[in-house]
């Protein structure tokens, strides 16, 4: 049976220069690193730079925790990129702001119940209490937030802390 390997994901974007096709690949193979999928892509209009690169972490010389830093001195400081660096070992975290209409939540509570998205769900977050049962009845947490125009700033407010506090990565609205 085959493991499946633990990769790394960087997106990157820069301003367009020659060689950071060279530079980020040498990078990886100087450090063990085995490219498993490479895109890239200019955009003449705005003269930038895009590349997603996928590489194997089994035996890649710079720590997991340190290959950020690394990342960012050697290569991203000189190239002027900015970047993130993803593991497919870590499960992004995915908070879903419903509305009154269940098809779309249906569809993606099934996507993620059927492991077709590998994501954890948090928690669910509507201004009424609606999908509160689906929610319930998938066992994900649903909280409530009712926003009014008075207290429109303040509910969104206590929404992004609760992403934070939650340790959430993305939304789906």
């Amino acid at each position: 049976m085959n493991k499946i390997k633990d990769t790394a994901i960087l997106l990157i974007h820069c301003p367009d220069k020659k060689g950071i096709v060279a530079a980020v690949t040498d990078f990886l193979q100087e450090n063990n690193g085995n490219v498993l999928h490479l895109e890239q892509h200019v955009d003449r209009q705005i003269e930038a730079f895009f590349m997603r690169i996928e590489f194997e972490l089994e035996g890649f010389r710079i720590p997991k925790d340190k290959l950020k830093e690394y990342f960012n001195t050697l290569l991203a400081q000189k190239f002027d990129m900015k970047f993130q660096l993803h593991f497919t070992s870590i499960k992004p975290r995915m908070a879903v702001f419903v509305s009154k209409a269940s098809h779309c939540f249906y569809d993606i509570l099934q996507r993620y119940m059927s492991k077709e998205w590998d994501v954890e769900i948090p928690v669910i977050i509507s201004n009424h209490a609606n999908m509160q049962g689906i929610a319930e009845h998938f066992g994900i947490p649903f909280k409530i937030f009712p926003i009014t125009k008075e207290n429109k700033k303040e509910q969104e407010a206590a929404e992004i802390a609760l992403m934070k506090e939650l340790n959430v990565d993305f939304i789906v609205l």
